[in-house]
């Protein structure tokens, strides 16, 4: 069997260990180089050009059903529990807890449960409604396993690596966050990034008032491609009376997105956190479909202010 094997750049290190097994098994084994954001974003074109049987996913589980022969490898990570010791004293005042962790540690939910409820907390784990797949799990782009049960708990607490997921947690709940970082001993409160993010948003929109011509991003990745939201926006934005095009990349590249002059504003369609991670990567604002809509509100408003004006 003629094998693609895909690897985020945590695990990287790990390809010619798990290529040399498949081949002592007889597979021809190759291996993608390009980055990967996740099981949004799979090898598949790379898969296709060598005639690969199967492309094997390491790292995150099944985002969405593809035409391809895939297997996704999560690859568990057990992590020391002891940390959570330090999150006590930021819950001292919370009895329901909310608990959401990453496809890696997915496994060690009961044991986080039960150190919560050893120390008299009530601990509440929420369903997912997107993509993910399991119970507790959120992704960067999938938040259902904690909004599901905010107006439930009292407060929540994400264990894992990194605040790339839980940041996307904390802005779709409104309860105090906790994190527990077992890799770098690190415990915090994410609640500021809440008022943070919230005042960026509001700082594009009103740097975009007076934008006349809008980018449309669009990717082609597996599981980012939304076309019929980019056509969407583009009516609506020539409905506004003001130009808009559709510019389509696999991953945007933002020094080039800078050379797109005649642009007043980027919208993004892909991955939903690039207008929330990214906006300063370029110097003209990059709203979500959301913000857009915000734009296109306020300009009208703007515009029947300023025609009843003139009637007077």
């Amino acid at each position: 069997m003629r094998i693609l094997l895909q690897f985020p750049e945590g695990l990287k290190q790990k390809a010619l260990e798990h290529a040399s097994m498949l081949e002592a098994q007889g597979n021809e084994v190759f291996i993608s180089a390009s980055p990967t954001f996740g099981a949004c974003d799979l090898a598949l074109d790379e898969a296709k050009n060598i005639k690969a049987d199967k492309l094997v996913h390491f790292g995150h589980g099944e985002f969405h059903k593809v035409d391809f022969n895939v297997e996704y490898i999560p690859y568990e990570m057990t992590a020391k529990l002891d940390i959570l010791k330090d999150t006590l004293p930021l819950l001292e005042n919370y009895r329901k807890i909310g608990i959401v962790t990453t496809i890696q540690h997915i496994h060690q939910l009961g044991d986080l449960k039960r150190f919560y409820e050893s120390a008299g907390k009530e601990v509440l784990i929420g369903k997912p409604y997107g993509f993910a797949k399991e119970r507790g799990q959120i992704l960067g782009c999938d938040i259902g396993s904690a909004s599901t049960i905010d107006r439930e708990v009292d407060a929540f607490v994400y264990f894992g690596g990194g605040i790339f997921h839980p940041l996307g947690a904390v802005m779709a709940t409104t309860k105090p966050f906790v994190v527990a970082e077992p890799f770098t001993r690190k415990v915090e409160r994410m609640d500021s990034y809440r008022d943070r993010v919230r005042g960026q948003s509001r700082g594009k929109v009103l740097g975009s008032l007076n934008a006349k011509r809008f980018a449309i991003m669009a990717s082609t990745k597996n599981g980012q491609h939304n076309m019929e939201l980019a056509k969407l926006l583009k009516a609506k934005i020539e409905k506004a009376g003001l130009e808009a095009g559709i510019i389509v990349a696999n991953s945007f590249d933002f020094e080039s997105l800078d050379n797109m002059l005649e642009f007043d504003a980027f919208v993004n369609t892909a991955c939903p956190r690039i207008a929330v991670d990214d906006p300063k990567r370029i110097r003209k604002p990059l709203l979500s479909a959301n913000e857009l809509m915000e734009v296109l509100r306020l300009k009208a408003e703007t515009r029947a202010g300023g025609l009843h004006d003139s009637g007077r």
